[in-house]
């Protein structure tokens, strides 16, 4: 189990990387945060606590991400050394010079020297210019991540991202870059909660010292593709009820104590609050024991990149049959 490291001063908790550096245990997503109202939310975040703010060039919003980023700096909320900022390549970017363009783009739109995180979104390549997600036979171009991971380890060498990772990556996936990788991976973020706890990553990772970021750690409610309710599972709201919490914090502090850093997206200031109100307690190890017996969904199954076009033609073939 990853080794949760606290500092007391600001009552955040890190996780240690392969690399040396210390994550935050909680950070605040942003995908499908309107830009309107993500700046508003990203300040909110940082006057609350949080000191991880994880971002994409395709979410769309780096721009008003930035411009908070920048109006907390210039007012002393916070200084840029405590904040961890992440940052990730789009799948339109993996030829080797795109990804230097891609890094530089996210550091104009963030106001940034550099990112603390960068990642390679998906094990997906698209054509230059394409906004589809895949579901055109115009959208791909050929898929080589050992050359995408090469210019990846030349970014972390330039001081533009501290550290590099990955996101969305299989057991088999994360095999194979490996066996090419100099730099290897601080982080791998990918779904998780207790509908999808990852447990077979999770063993593989933890073998090769690589970190797991959870994204949906609350089962993306309200979604479209949530099939199931992680809040309104019963096991989680008989802990919930057991020890007077919201069946939300149980979730993300299953996500803390499973050893994973952990994303709540919201633009909402109260449950910003509620959502990072899981640092001071614990969940007791048999209540842990009854979430691992809860049934396993993978819900954001991505079936746009699977098609006769691309590198994988079905879901099996995405996710290497993890599902």
């Amino acid at each position: 189990m990853p080794e949760l490291v606290s500092e007391a001063p600001t009552k955040i908790s890190f996780f240690k990387l392969n690399d040396g550096r210390f994550i935050p245990s909680i950070g605040l997503g942003t995908w499908r945060a309107d830009p309107s109202l993500v700046s508003k939310a990203v300040k909110t975040a940082i006057e609350v606590g949080y000191r991880h703010i994880d971002c994409a060039a395709v979410y769309g919003n780096e721009k008003e991400i930035g411009a908070a980023l920048h109006e907390c700096f210039k007012n002393g909320v916070v200084k840029r050394e405590d904040l961890w900022i992440t940052s990730k390549l789009w799948n339109t970017h993996h030829a080797p010079d795109d990804v230097a363009e891609a890094i530089e783009q996210t550091l104009h739109d963030l106001q940034l020297d550099y990112v603390d995180l960068y990642l390679i979104h998906w094990p997906v390549a698209f054509k230059k210019g394409t906004t589809g997600m895949g579901e055109s036979k115009d959208d791909y171009a050929p898929l080589n991540i050992s050359l995408t991971w090469q210019a990846m380890e030349q970014v972390a060498r330039s001081g533009k991202a501290k550290s590099i990772g990955v996101s969305n990556f299989t057991v088999e996936k994360l095999k194979d870059l490996l066996a090419h990788a100099t730099i290897i991976p601080a982080v791998n973020q990918v779904e998780c909660h207790p509908h999808w706890q990852q447990m077979k990553l999770s063993r593989f990772c933890a073998s090769q010292d690589i970190h797991i970021t959870g994204y949906c750690p609350l089962g993306s409610p309200g979604s479209s593709f949530a099939k199931v309710s992680v809040l309104e599972h019963p096991i989680i709201n008989e802990i919930a009820k057991k020890l007077g919490k919201p069946p939300a914090q149980i979730a993300l502090r299953w996500g803390i104590q499973s050893g994973h850093s952990i994303l709540p997206k919201s633009t909402n200031p109260n449950r910003l609050r509620s959502n990072f109100d899981i640092l001071d307690w614990s969940i007791p190890a048999e209540d842990m024991r009854k979430i691992a017996t809860i049934e396993q969904v993978r819900l954001l199954r991505s079936e746009s990149m699977c098609n006769e076009y691309g590198p994988y033609k079905t879901l099996e073939e995405l996710w290497d049959n993890d599902l």
